[in-house]
């Protein structure tokens, strides 16, 4: 194997391309990212990176990096197909497009905002991108009015991070609650008074019909006939995985790029990381997920490069996510959804919920606490979940128990 191409320039993209020089490829290394900018970690964007320009754009890595391991990074030029009995990837700057020959690839295009399908929605904003950070953050001023539609974990942080800023801020959920599809019920509720203490209306079971503009005011109007006036709307109602590269090259598409669990598609030499993939998890009976996190992401774009230089290993890790909201961090590591019962462990730092199946199996850990208080249990708890050990759930929830001297035994 003498050359890869990588398409996209995220997290998993760039975990790829270095992971490949550490494992000893001394062939050429294309990385083709769709925006003009450096490759940036995206978790900040929807933080620190819409409340402060210092905070702007942390790069995954240097621009020195990328020229002393003789990675070739093409901004603003994307991959839109693979030819595949020909093996050339076919790329475009908008104007010309070029083809260039690869022996093995990576699709690492991520997701893209889900947008709002109702009339008007055109007077919204949506925050995936730096530009669109950048943008947003122009226009959280104090004493801005900002309406957020969706309570998922982006437009919770975007509220946090605008709150902060001084805006008067109102969130709109479909659902019943927020955070409805990530977070267990409890945990989601101690966020919402959370919220509310900070002084942010919080808005459940309103269903959005249309946006209308007057002047520089955007009127919210909803199924029940409420209405809401707003300069800024933001739209959070979840991503979807970018698979149009994936499509157009003929691979199997799933609510992602279909992949095994050593992240290879049907096409043996084409693979998919990050965002943009659904693989199964062995460490739960290869139960099939999209895996929306910094870390997965970073975790398989490490394993694809691997296993593009011969590997075979299989995703072994525990799925796991973050968001920071105000002085709380909220922690899941595994699927809490797959659990049938659970175990709630309270302590001075914070609370523990640990889900666990009918055979007392830990699926999931859920945590809440100020800033990092609770990341050893979370990681002592990934450490039980691998090891797929039937646990006494009366255990867990001992304060005189620990969760170390449970991995001990």
């Amino acid at each position: 194997m003498r050359h890869v191409v990588i398409a996209g320039a995220g997290e998993a993209a760039v975990s790829a391309a270095f992971a490949l020089r550490e494992n000893g490829f001394d062939g050429t290394i294309d990385l083709f990212g769709a925006e003009p900018h450096h490759p940036y970690e995206r978790p900040p964007l929807s933080k620190f990176g819409i409340a402060s320009e210092a905070a702007d754009a942390r790069a995954i890595r240097t621009g020195e990096d990328f020229v002393a391991n003789d990675i070739r990074f093409h901004p603003g030029r994307k991959v839109t197909a693979f030819d595949r009995d020909k093996k050339l990837a076919i790329v475009s700057d908008g104007n010309a497009v070029t083809s260039i020959g690869y022996d093995k690839a990576l699709i690492a295009t991520g997701a893209i905002a889900r947008r709002l399908p109702v009339p008007g929605a055109e007077h919204c904003l949506y925050l995936r991108t730096l530009d669109e950070a950048r943008a947003l953050r122009r226009l959280l001023v104090p004493g801005a009015r900002v309406a957020i539609v969706g309570a998922g974990l982006i437009g919770l942080e975007v509220a946090a991070s605008a709150a902060t800023t001084g805006c008067q801020v109102a969130v709109f959920e479909a659902s019943p609650r927020i955070l409805s599809r990530a977070v267990h019920e409890d945990l989601a509720g101690a966020i919402h008074e959370r919220h509310v203490s900070e002084g942010v209306r919080i808005f459940c079971g309103h269903s959005l019909t249309g946006i209308s503009l007057s002047g520089a005011v955007r009127t919210l109007r909803f199924a029940d006939g409420f209405s809401h006036d707003a300069d800024v709307v933001l739209v959070g109602i979840g991503s979807q995985p970018e698979t149009d590269l994936a499509e157009r090259s003929g691979l199997d598409i799933s609510d992602g790029v279909v992949v095994d669990s050593t992240l290879r598609t049907a096409d043996p030499d084409i693979f998919a990381a990050g965002d943009c993939c659904r693989l199964p998890l062995p460490i739960y009976d290869g139960h099939r997920v999209r895996l929306e996190s910094w870390r997965s992401a970073q975790q398989q774009g490490r394993l694809a490069a691997e296993n593009m230089l011969g590997g075979k290993a299989n995703f072994e890790a525990v799925p796991w996510f973050w968001s920071d909201q105000y002085d709380l961090t909220l922690q899941v590591a595994g699927i809490h959804s797959l659990g049938s019962k659970t175990v709630a462990k309270d302590g001075v730092h914070g609370q523990l919920l640990f889900h666990l199946d009918p055979m007392n199996r830990l699926m999931a850990v859920s945590a809440l606490g100020k800033g990092t208080a609770l990341a050893k249990d979370v990681r002592l708890a990934e450490m039980l979940i691998g090891r797929r050990q039937s646990i006494e759930p009366e255990l867990l929830s001992r304060p005189d128990v620990s969760l170390k001297k449970l991995l001990a035994a």
